[in-house]
């Protein structure tokens, strides 16, 4: 078995969408993984592998115990514990007056704070070791918030945007990598009733937010370009580098969203430049 083929990956929420398609690209490749799932013998059915390459574990990622002995099962299991990725979440739409105090913070637990527990578990593992790679599934929405009625599911990835980038620079002296992955509309149950979820309280005032909402739901979804599959090829790939960037960013349409975004930043910082950077005393 080559070096890299005999490293460990940890991947959260796997038992479906992009997760379930690494999973089965890296087992494929012959990769040793351990997969996380709140139904681990849903996930177990989806995978056929033996134990000797596949764990399945359940997790509850907001439950710091479930996550460290989950860690912990993984090393006891392989021996170590070398690429963690942190895909588990779930998208939320829905205008910010519309959604509750207690619908924002949960969509937060989750996609925030669940990713933090993990990384802080696999951490001690990875220092002691002086190597490893850590990818965070933040989404295009992470680097762009232009979509209507997402604001919270963007506001929870771009505070995954923002922490990988702090993180990489954190882990660094160890010899460690962080890197924050972009994808954009990929063909998996992303946008189903399973993986969305809306405001219990509408407000017939937001035609707007609603047009988009009904967009991705009844137009985007069963129709998205990316191919799940040739993601996970291109996560697999990215860990095989030396030197792995920071940002990845999956499919044409991340490339144009994050483009715009970026012309737009810039126009915004040349409107007002004269004013805003003569500021000092």
């Amino acid at each position: 078995m080559s070096i890299m083929k005999s490293k460990v990956w940890y991947v959260t929420g796997a038992s479906q969408g992009l997760g379930l398609a690494l999973v089965k690209k890296l087992l494929a490749k012959g990769y040793r993984v351990a997969a996380t799932s709140r139904k681990a013998a849903e996930m177990e059915k989806a995978v056929d592998a033996d134990k000797d390459s596949f764990l399945a574990l359940p997790v509850n990622l907001l439950d710091e115990s479930s996550v460290q002995q989950s860690i912990a099962d993984t090393v006891a299991h392989f021996g170590s514990i070398d690429v963690v990725v942190n895909n588990a979440g779930y998208g939320m739409a829905g205008a910010l007056e519309e959604l509750t105090d207690a619908e924002a913070r949960a969509n937060f637990d989750v996609n925030v704070f669940g990713s933090l527990n993990v990384i802080r578990k696999a951490l001690p593992y990875l220092r002691k070791q002086r190597s490893g790679h850590i990818f965070n599934i933040a989404s295009v929405g992470g680097f762009t918030g232009g979509f209507p009625g997402f604001g919270i599911y963007c506001a929870t990835k771009f505070a995954v945007h923002g922490f990988t980038e702090s993180l990489a620079h954190e882990i660094k002296e160890f010899g460690l990598f962080a890197t924050v992955v972009f994808p954009g509309y990929f063909r998996t149950n992303f946008l189903t009733s399973s993986s969305l979820s809306t405001p219990k309280n509408e407000m017939p005032e937001y035609t707007a937010v609603r047009a988009v909402q009904s967009t991705h739901t009844d137009q985007y979804n069963g129709q998205q370009a990316g191919d799940p599959d040739k993601a996970a090829d291109v996560l697999i790939r990215t860990a095989e580098m030396q030197q792995p960037p920071i940002h990845l960013f999956l499919g044409a349409d991340a490339y144009q969203f994050s483009a715009a975004k970026i012309d737009l930043v810039q126009k915004d910082m040349e409107a007002l430049k004269e004013w805003a950077a003569a500021t000092n005393i």
